[in-house]
């Protein structure tokens, strides 16, 4: 990552943009270190390691990489007095990627009998940190923290509690922590930084406990840093609360919910924004009954990631847009990420409903060149544009993503006049699809049940 950095120019003092992505930089290599430093401790000793954990990990470090560097050249080219972006960097500038990728083909191919096979694995020594026994059950009056706005509560706002988190994981360790957030429009950003292991929220509903912030990349920030709420401690979970980015079409990139925390689970949820609402960044992840409202690539990133029983709601674009639901970021073969839509519902949304025809709308497209999306049992409103995927530009990588759909019914669903493109599938078997279920595709067998959170293993 340290060369890009230096490529990339001093920072200069007026320059608030390139320090939120020098910002950004910092905490992304922070927590793959963490991550990857566990693994090789852990491999050093000799003690037992989760091959999955480590493909993900090495997985996330990457993605972590892609987005310093993303976030740095995006800010370059935003920012007038700064110089254009630069070539493309030499093959020194390329070292720590090439490390992470090289170990990443090493891992999988020495492990693929492994990685294939239906998961009968059991929690390790370094996951089960993870999976504390106080679980997703619990109700509102077992919390840990209380935020209430009419002051009822430990804090007034969420953040105040997040600043206390950091006292209770000094004392408390990775035990579970619940924070119960009262019913209110909190209007602030929320970090919860790789300290902040498992971590629970919990709202009065969709609707009635509302974060929101309007953070937006015009006005300065990256995509990554644009975020209402960013998660990035593992283990985080919550429920019955919106995460909503209200800056509106016209400022393009502006985040919801930003997770980068391995074995995160969402329920009964909802992400309201335009562009680039929801951002599945890293690790894995599970949504169950979770609403996600967008224009404009608002399924987003690199991480593991199923939807599954959930509500996607595609929302009136600017004038001349398409609308595109996911816009998957897997750029190397070995990594074990995508994005999983299962058993969910496509639909317009109120704004949308009377001029959906007036305009094309997409389940995906590729943002990086070994793009993965699957759909599966999903029920597809006639908004879909009968091709389906949309290109990202010209003929970038239509020969090496993986999109699939398997199964599912609506009025857009028909693969008929779907792309003819060599990457596209029209899976026909439950075991063509199996890979992406919760139990193949995110070890969700290892990790959910401790959540509480209701899921179907399988296809």
């Amino acid at each position: 990552m340290g060369p890009e950095v230096e490529a990339s120019g001093p920072l200069r003092p007026e320059a608030h943009d390139r320090r939120l992505a020098w910002a950004d930089c910092v905490r992304l290599y922070e927590d793959s270190e963490e991550r990857i430093g566990r693994l090789v401790m852990t491999m050093a000793t000799g003690r037992e390691y989760d091959a999955s954990d480590a493909t993900t990990w090495i997985s996330g470090a990457m993605t972590a990489h892609a987005t310093c560097v993303e976030g740095l050249l995006l800010q370059r080219r935003n920012t007038s007095f700064l110089p254009p972006p630069p070539p493309p960097p030499p093959p020194p500038q390329q070292q720590l990627r090439d490390v992470l990728k090289k170990a990443l083909y090493l891992h999988v191919t020495g492990t693929q009998k492994e990685m294939h096979g239906p998961s009968d694995r059991k929690p390790t020594a370094d996951n089960a940190g993870l999976l504390a026994a106080r679980n997703a059950s619990m109700s509102r009056s077992d919390a840990d923290m209380v935020v209430a706005q009419d002051g009822s509560g430990n804090y007034k706002t969420i953040g105040e509690a997040v600043d206390a988190l950091r006292g209770w994981r000094r004392r408390r360790g990775n035990d579970r922590v619940v924070v119960y957030v009262k019913s209110g429009t909190y209007k602030e950003n929320v970090e919860i930084d790789r300290h902040m292991k498992n971590v629970m929220f919990i709202g009065d509903g969709i609707d009635r406990t509302v974060v929101t912030g309007d953070r937006n990349v015009p006005d300065g920030y990256t995509t990554f840093s644009s975020a209402t709420f960013g998660v990035s401690g593992d283990g985080f979970w919550a429920r019955d609360m919106t995460f909503e980015n209200s800056a509106g079409p016209e400022k393009h990139q502006a985040v919801a919910l930003m997770v980068a925390s391995d074995r995160a689970a969402f329920y009964r949820c909802s992400f309201r924004g335009y562009q680039d609402t929801l951002f599945v960044h890293s690790q894995r992840q599970f949504y169950r009954e979770c609403h996600v409202y967008g224009t404009v690539d608002f399924v987003f990133g690199n991480a593991a990631a199923v939807l599954q029983d959930c509500d996607i709601y595609v929302r009136k674009p600017m004038p001349r847009q398409s609308n595109v639901i996911t816009a998957q970021g897997r750029d190397d073969p070995s990594q074990n990420t995508g994005i999983s839509i299962h058993a969910c519902r496509v639909r317009p949304a109120g704004d949308f409903t009377a001029v959906k025809g007036s305009y094309k709308s997409y389940l995906g497209r590729p943002w990086k060149e070994f793009s993965r999306t699957v759909v599966m049992k999903t029920d597809i409103d006639g908004l879909v544009h009968p091709e389906g995927w949309a290109r990202w530009e010209g003929e970038f990588a239509i020969g090496t993503l993986y999109y699939a759909e398997y199964m599912n019914t609506g009025d857009g669903a028909s693969t008929e006049m779907r792309v003819k493109w060599p990457g596209f599938h029209v899976l026909q078997q439950a075991s063509d699809a199996a890979p992406f279920s919760v139990e193949r595709f995110i070890d969700g067998k290892l990790w959910i049940p401790e959540s509480g959170v209701p899921f179907w293993l399988g296809v």
